[in-house]
């Protein structure tokens, strides 16, 4: 037997999805195996609910310890690095039913997996106000910035869910009279620390564009476009000052 048949086959026993062999049926029969089996499943409902923590708080630990159990089953990790183990947990929550009675939940993940995309990012040095204060009138509209690799921002068209998770986040309590519509988010690490804020729909539109490579001009256009009544002098203030921006370097050959 060839080894990557072996680990293959020992792979899918782990997670009981291996098909009928003897040599397969004589491993699973140790007890041993399935104290290993055990241990290796724990593993990676330890390492969602360590990457999912909002989520977690939201439904109940019990909960979620059963609904990440099903997902480590169908979406055994691709490598040791658990991590940045459960990039699809969200979608998975979209599709698992006894998630039905919570819309929001997938929204929700998605937050807590942009915070663990946050702080696994790359660091780059992000511009300030002062940047901006630097540029020439006449060349500025065709500047091209780019997103902070650590920037993750996104927008919930139909619930509250940055409010949620921030709420949750950052142990305070939900107001009492929460308006139950969409809203976004933006995560930050400038330096050691992820940061969040509040996202406008322009906000999110204008990144966006910078990530598409747009200049200045365009990517303040499709903001507007967005929301005409947007502050877009307050909003690349608040980009900046998150340090969610940075200059795209020309390259010469």
């Amino acid at each position: 037997m060839q080894l990557s048949a072996f680990q293959d086959g020992f792979s899918a026993a782990l997670l009981g999805h291996a098909e009928h062999a003897p040599w397969l049926s004589a491993l699973e029969s140790q007890p041993g195996f399935a104290v290993y089996r055990n241990t290796v499943l724990k593993g990676c409902i330890d390492a969602l609910q360590a990457s999912y923590p909002t989520v977690c708080q939201l439904v109940g630990e019990e909960w979620f310890r059963a609904a990440a159990a099903v997902y480590a089953r169908a979406q055994p990790p691709a490598d040791g690095l658990l991590m940045d183990y459960g990039a699809e947990f969200a979608d998975f929550l979209a599709g698992f039913a006894p998630a039905a009675e919570l819309p929001y939940l997938p929204a929700v993940a998605r937050l807590d997996r942009g915070w663990t995309e946050c702080h696994l990012a790359a660091d780059a040095a992000a511009i300030g106000r002062d940047w901006l204060a630097q540029q020439a009138p006449d060349t500025l509209p065709l500047a091209q910035l780019r997103p902070h690799p650590a920037a993750r921002w996104s927008w919930c068209k139909e619930h509250p869910a940055y409010a949620l998770w921030h709420s949750h986040r950052a142990g305070l309590a939900l107001p009492d009279s929460l308006d139950w519509c969409g809203d976004g988010a933006l995560l930050t690490r400038p330096h050691a620390k992820v940061t969040w804020r509040p996202l406008s729909r322009a906000g999110v539109a204008f990144l966006d564009a910078c990530a598409q490579g747009l200049t200045l001009e365009t990517a303040a256009t499709n903001a507007l476009d967005t929301d005409p009544t947007a502050d877009f002098a307050g909003l690349m203030g608040c980009l900046l000052d998150a340090g969610a921006l940075i200059p795209t370097v020309s390259r010469t050959g």
